[in-house]
């Protein structure tokens, strides 16, 4: 179970007990936010992206969308998103619960868009689809083991 995974990982940063285990689902931005009792923008999703050799996964507000001139920009490669079959070969993750923790691939490259950093702290998801945990930006950045900060997004 990817939630477990999940746990074991961040079992390192002594933060597993601090996944929010929620009766409902929490699969999309407006479900996790309707059942955490945040604005939608707070909720950071996690998108994957295909890569040269590999994939992206990019973590964004969730009120943000992908530019794709800035994606191409900054990745030098056109935007186009995981089949959920390759979601779960390289991240060990369904759809609805990719978080950038406790990745199955050495091949995926974690990114973190700058569109979060709007807020104290954010709820990205932990591996099912009725899960999250509370972090700062800087605790994201730290445990999701993130390349960089980039801007490829817009703002709705």
């Amino acid at each position: 179970m990817s939630i477990e995974k999940v746990r074991e990982y961040l079992k390192e940063f002594n933060r597993e007990k601090d996944i929010i285990e929620l009766s409902q689902s929490s699969a999309t931005v407006p479900l996790a936010a309707a059942a955490l009792g945040v604005e939608p923008a707070r909720i950071a999703k996690t998108l994957s992206f295909k890569a040269d050799s590999g994939a992206l996964l990019i973590v964004t507000a969730g009120d943000a969308r992908i530019d794709n001139k800035k994606f191409k920009n900054t990745f030098g490669f056109k935007a186009k998103m995981l089949t959920s079959e390759e979601v779960i070969e390289y991240t060990g993750h369904s759809i609805g619960g990719v978080c950038p923790f406790a990745i199955n691939s050495d091949d995926v490259k974690i990114y973190l868009d700058v569109s979060l950093k709007r807020f104290t702290t954010i709820y990205p998801a932990c591996g099912s689809s009725n899960s999250a945990i509370e972090l700062t930006c800087e605790d994201l950045e730290k445990i999701s083991k993130a390349l960089d900060w980039v801007d490829i997004c817009n703002i709705s």
